[in-house]
């Protein structure tokens, strides 16, 4: 599930936000699941087109608990990396629940598509989710989803080809492999510029004039950019997959929603690791990812808020999170499902879980000028990387994109 394939989004309007009576999820059990909701309803929840057989089971259980509720489960109808375009497009007949990227989350909220949830639900997140998950669905110090997933790249490679020490350096790597990665994804690349120093919305990804990367350090990183086009080591493609099927290249950078069909792929020599080091401005720096948190989120125009509570909190306990784990490999956020054997014995969620943390990752920011980020940073990128953006116009470049991210 490639969640993180950036489309464009539109502009929001700003519209107040009415508190939604939402359930405490628990460290393992939503409250729903030790009593039936008094209120019966119809309600619908949309999901990604792989994920629709599990929670159809994860929602009959709910069903079972709570009789006087019905859930239909579909898919959505352009994948929930597209949740705040499709919602947006009539907030009314949108699903009752849907899941949801974290950086939408900010936009969503402006235009008055999703409620902060309760002050009981707040604080069981705060409490027994691991710290970056209710950060990342935080928005002007409020909650507004239930998280259930962190996902951050990884590298994924061929270990009869490579060795865990060769994937520790990005020079090494190049030089006795050949890693495919997409310089037009900026999903996939603009997490150099953190490598490099610099900042995206300042500290906390809310500072609406807190970015840096026009600068010295901005440069550096797009140096690094063009100078990968002539390393013979690194391959241009939108479909690494398929590189890496063909015997193409030997490494991809990629997410854990892929992690079962590169298992495929590379069967017996299946290996995964944090990123690299690489060298940037002249210092040897540890290669950064975006670090995002997906979540289910509850329309604020549904007619059944506390039975969609009720919902939203089951299909992210502790039971749920552990079966989206096993069925797709997506990495938990609950602390007592991170601390599984399930997912202590999953190298993947090793490396992910690596990869979350501070120095290896910056959470995506929220604000809903992101959508102009996503717009403008791609080009760039491959622009600078294809040596069609040439060196005398980096910074001009830079100050551009800073200036046109940071409009209100």
């Amino acid at each position: 599930m490639k969640f993180w394939k950036k489309m464009a989004l539109g502009s929001t309007a700003v519209l107040a936000a009415m508190s939604l009576a939402a359930c405490s999820n628990g460290s393992s059990n939503s409250s729903s699941s030790n009593g039936s909701s008094s209120k019966s309803a119809n309600l619908t929840l949309w999901v990604d087109t792989e994920q629709v057989p599990y929670y159809k089971q994860i929602a009959k259980d709910f069903t079972k608990k709570n009789k006087n509720i019905k859930v239909r489960v579909v898919q959505s109808p352009n994948g929930s990396a597209n949740a705040k375009t499709d919602v947006g497009k009539d907030p009314s007949k949108a699903a009752d629940v849907f899941e949801v990227p974290n950086d939408q989350l900010g936009q969503m909220a402006e235009a008055g598509y999703i409620n902060p949830l309760s002050p009981s639900a707040t604080k069981d997140i705060k409490a027994n989710y691991i710290s970056v998950a209710s950060q990342g669905v935080t928005w002007k110090n409020k909650i507004y989803a239930f998280p259930y997933a962190q996902q951050a790249q990884t590298i994924y490679y061929n270990k009869s080809k490579l060795s865990a020490n060769d994937v520790k350096d990005w020079k090494t790597l190049t030089s006795k492999g050949v890693v495919a990665t997409d310089f037009t994804n900026a999903y996939v690349m603009w997490p150099v510029m953190f490598s490099a120093g610099t900042k995206l919305y300042g500290d906390n990804g809310e500072d609406l004039k807190g970015s840096t990367f026009n600068s010295t350090n901005g440069v550096n990183a797009l140096k690094w950019y063009a100078a990968q086009k002539n390393n013979k080591g690194v391959m241009q493609t939108s479909n690494a997959l398929n590189q890496l099927k063909k015997g193409n290249a030997q490494a991809i950078l990629d997410g854990p929603w892929n992690a079962a069909n590169i298992k495929k792929i590379l069967g017996k020599n299946f290996a995964v690791a944090k990123y690299p080091k690489i060298d940037v401005g002249g210092k040897n720096v540890q290669m950064e990812a975006f670090l995002g948190i997906e979540g289910f989120a509850v329309n604020s125009h549904t007619k059944n808020a506390k039975a969609a509570s009720d919902l939203a909190a089951y299909i992210t306990n502790k039971k749920a999170q552990l079966i989206a784990h096993k069925e797709a490999g997506q990495i938990p956020v609950l602390k007592a499902a991170v601390n599984s054997s399930a997912v202590k014995s999953d190298p993947v969620a090793e490396s992910v879980i690596e990869m979350a943390k501070p120095g290896n990752s910056v959470l995506q920011p929220m604000l809903p000028q992101m959508a102009t980020f996503w717009n403008e940073a791609a080009p760039l990128i491959s622009g600078t990387y294809d040596g069609k953006i040439k060196p005398a116009q980096y910074k001009a470049k830079l100050a551009k994109l800073q200036k046109d991210i940071s409009k209100k």
